[in-house]
């Protein structure tokens, strides 16, 4: 570009130059026809060579350094073109009508769900998200997020109604035939205690002393004191273990009428369960005052760090993006791609919100330029107009020097013939 500038202006200078030689060259040919006619052209293209350079000069500088009138025309009017180009660019090139005409045109949501679905796959990008989510999930604090995940845990117990539970419980329980199990599994155990040595022994001992102890009067009397001297505490215990398994044999069976009886009878019991106000006030009572004397901000603090690590591990996985983090934004954007109503209302959105910008910032585009204009001293910004434009000005000059050659020679011919 430089050289370029440099080789018009020189082809400027020698046009300049030509113009005044061929002038020079033909004074001693004037008489001749032909040298009237060159000498005509080359003066006049002296003349226009001469007439466009101090044109062009005038412009940036005073011609020769003589300060003619209405010459240096930008340096001494340089407040008044920078206002002029600032107010033509706000006013006349970037208009906010023609910038939010533009702007209408773009199909702003598109084309980001497109570069979003393009760039998904890409490395930089899968690094990027991994390294943002992997960030937020190191900024959670733990310890400030215990007290009020323990408040809200705390508050959710003391709201629930034992009555309700104890409801769903008790009907789990029938539904499982729980009560059953249960009364099974103690005959199973009584069994088990009853067959033990040291248990008749037990239960000859609780019998003989029974007996010894039982008050009576007369024929009953008599008749317990002779049982007594009959019996020791071993043949009790004998019985009393042999009338314990045989019962426990028995009800053990599903037919049992003593079985059915007790069942009936734990059943209502465990139905009615839920009705007694009484008992489920103060179960919500104990429970409210079991929940607020809990002190579990450190246990669920713990909780948390090991699943925030545990996240963590994940996260970083190679395959975390890829699996988990990807097909959700994919989904997300097929959800919206879907739904034209919401496109339109994001669009309407993402437009008013530039728009809005637009309306608030154009002005600014003015003093933009007038602030870069401002950086430059009058000589700087000279000579970036000239080495801009000067290309095409010294092709003025060569311009003038050719048409006023022609022009001259069109005219001698005028004036030799007319």
């Amino acid at each position: 570009m430089v050289k370029q500038e440099k080789k018009s202006r020189y082809l400027a200078g020698i046009s300049l130059a030509v113009m005044g030689a061929g002038f020079l060259m033909t004074i001693p040919f004037h008489d001749s026809f032909w040298g009237r006619l060159l000498q005509g052209g080359f003066e006049a293209g002296l003349v226009g060579g001469l007439a466009d350079w101090f044109a062009v000069t005038a412009l940036f500088r005073h011609p020769l350094g003589i300060p003619i009138p209405h010459t240096a025309l930008l340096p001494n009017n340089r407040d008044r073109v920078t206002r002029s180009l600032t107010r033509m660019i706000e006013e006349e090139w970037l208009t906010k009508e023609s910038i939010m005409g533009k702007i209408s045109q773009i199909q702003f949501t598109e084309r980001v769900l497109q570069i979003i679905e393009s760039e998904l796959g890409k490395s930089t990008v899968k690094k990027a998200l991994q390294t943002l989510i992997s960030e937020a999930v190191k900024a959670v604090d733990t310890e400030k997020l215990a007290p009020p995940l323990e408040k809200e845990l705390k508050s959710y117990m003391s709201s629930v109604d034992a009555g309700s539970v104890i409801e769903k419980a008790t009907n789990h329980i029938l539904e499982k035939k729980y009560d059953e199990k249960a009364m099974d599994h103690v005959l199973e155990e009584l069994g088990k205690w009853a067959a033990k040595d040291e248990s008749k022994l037990a239960l000859g001992k609780m019998g003989k002393q029974l007996i010894e102890t039982t008050e009576a009067d007369g024929l009953l009397k008599f008749a317990i004191q002779s049982f007594s001297q009959l019996v020791n505490e071993e043949k009790i215990g004998q019985m009393l273990q042999t009338f314990i398994q045989n019962r426990i044999r028995n009800v053990s069976k599903h037919d049992n009428a003593y079985r059915q009886l007790i069942l009936e009878r734990t059943k209502e019991e465990i139905t009615n369960l839920p009705a007694r106000q009484d008992l489920m006030a103060d179960i919500n009572e104990w429970k409210g005052q079991v929940v607020e004397g809990l002190e579990i901000s450190g246990q669920i603090q713990k909780f948390l760090e090991s699943a925030k690590g545990r996240l963590l591990s994940v996260i970083e996985g190679e395959s975390f993006v890829l699996v988990y983090v990807n097909p959700v934004i994919c989904r997300f954007i097929d959800s919206i791609k879907a739904n034209e109503e919401r496109i339109t209302l994001i669009e309407e959105w993402v437009h008013k919100q530039v728009v809005d910008a637009i309306e608030k910032n154009h002005s600014k585009i003015g003093r933009l330029v007038k602030e870069n204009l401002d950086k430059y001293d009058t000589e700087t910004l000279i000579d970036m107009m000239e080495n801009n434009i000067g290309k095409d000005l010294q092709w003025i000059r060569v311009n003038g020097a050719v048409c006023g050659f022609f022009i001259g020679l069109v005219l001698t011919v005028f004036k030799t013939f007319f």
